[in-house]
């Protein structure tokens, strides 16, 4: 079964430390129904109508209103006979409270399915609403203490943002300002049943978001492609596709909002980086996702913001000469470089790209200063950070000392 939660449950935490090789044995499954493009919502009704009457409508501040799309789901809703109920306000970097809101009205309105219509973060929070709404503890207990969760509504996404790739995988992320943590865990009785992929319904996400998603995909690749061990070579030519995807279309979509291409490109894009498929069985722990969690957990900034700050300065605090020839390769696949160019000038002038796409083309933040975030807390983060011990086990081994000079280089 696919599990998104491999970012933060490397082998080594369950007592068995391995190194990933090309060709592990491994089980692949998506067990989501996707109707992708233009027009699809016309089986909403007939999807939901498969797990039952009472309907949840999670959503977040209100652009589904704005855009048109939450009339259209109540008239869908509305057509197949199902009863509704709401649960709008959702936060970017969902809260553990929306959480319990969420799973209390399941409660009181005996819901039967969720419908979550946002991005990742509506449908992050809609995971956990439906496994707290079984849990018999405090919602929070389930990211924190990680008890066995069998059983969890089922729930349909309509997304409407190219990024987190919450659509087709079973992991969420959830905050917790009273604590100041950021969460990740997943369970396969999460993921998501039916997902509608419309990119028409990412028209109106601005320039801004639109350049966050790009980051955040990319990131959820890069986390991946930069592994230790040996790789698979189909899987590598899999990821320098959807990365080169990313880097054609997202600017793109940045000059045209309305370019369908584009979206439709990052949408899909977005699902193929996180669904499971291209780990090819690696269990490994993620490098940039643990620190860019305390960022936002500590100062609520944009998730993918955060990781645009955050990838190269880790590929520079990384690069040396053992792992100068994979950034040369990243390099010459993902942004054209020249193959002739030897590994350390080329891994470094890949870092710089990337740099430039982010930066320049994107035009993301380019350090924490910009984002207004200063060192003070740099030490709390950097131990937060590791506290799973997880980052031992990452591509470059990461100490909190470590943590702590990268997030300096962000400055």
């Amino acid at each position: 079964m696919n599990e998104r939660h491999n970012i933060y449950t490397p082998a080594a935490r369950a007592g068995r430390q391995k190194e990933f090789a090309a060709m592990d044995n491994f089980i692949y499954e998506v067990p989501t129904r996707v109707y992708f493009g233009r027009d699809q919502l016309a089986y909403l009704g007939g999807e939901l109508g498969r797990f039952g009457k009472n309907v949840l409508l999670c959503y977040g501040g209100g652009s589904i209103k704005r855009n048109g799309l939450y009339d259209k789901l109540a008239a869908q809703i509305k057509a197949a006979g199902l009863t509704p109920f709401e649960l709008g306000g959702i936060d970017p970097n969902p809260r553990v409270s929306s959480v319990r809101e969420g799973a209390a009205l399941c409660r009181k309105h005996k819901i039967d399915v969720l419908l979550a219509a946002g991005g990742g973060s509506v449908i992050d929070c809609a995971k956990f609403i439906g496994a707290a709404a079984f849990y018999e503890g405090d919602a929070w207990e389930i990211l924190t203490k990680k008890p066995r969760i069998d059983r969890c509504l089922p729930l349909v996404t309509v997304l409407t943002a190219a990024a987190a790739g919450s659509e087709t995988d079973s992991f969420g992320v959830i905050s917790n300002p009273d604590t100041n943590d950021k969460i990740g865990w997943g369970y396969s009785v999460m993921t998501p049943k039916v997902s509608f992929l419309d990119p028409s319904n990412t028209y109106t996400v601005n320039a801004f978001q639109t350049a966050c998603g790009a980051a955040d995909i990319l990131s959820h690749i890069v986390e991946v492609y930069f592994a230790p061990g040996d790789t698979f070579y189909m899987l590598d030519a899999v990821m320098e596709g959807l990365m080169k995807t990313v880097v054609k279309f997202a600017p793109a979509a940045l000059k045209n909002p309305t370019d369908y291409e584009a979206r439709a490109n990052l949408m899909w894009a977005s699902s193929w980086a996180i669904n499971g498929f291209i780990s090819g069985g690696a269990d490994h722990a993620w490098s940039c996702h643990p620190v860019e969690h305390e960022l936002s957990a500590h100062y609520d900034i944009a998730h993918g913001a955060g990781l645009a700050v955050l990838t190269p300065r880790w590929m520079e605090y990384v690069l040396d000469e053992k792992t100068a020839p994979r950034f040369k390769r990243f390099g010459v696949n993902v942004f054209d470089l020249d193959p002739a160019v030897p590994a350390p000038t080329a891994a470094q002038a890949a870092i710089e790209s990337l740099k430039e796409f982010l930066f320049t083309v994107c035009r993301l933040p380019a350090n924490l200063t910009a984002l207004n975030i200063d060192s003070s807390k740099f030490p709390v983060m950097a131990q937060k950070a590791c506290r799973l011990g997880d980052l031992k086990y990452a591509y470059k081994p990461l100490a909190p000392r470590d943590v702590e000079n990268i997030l300096n280089m962000c400055l």
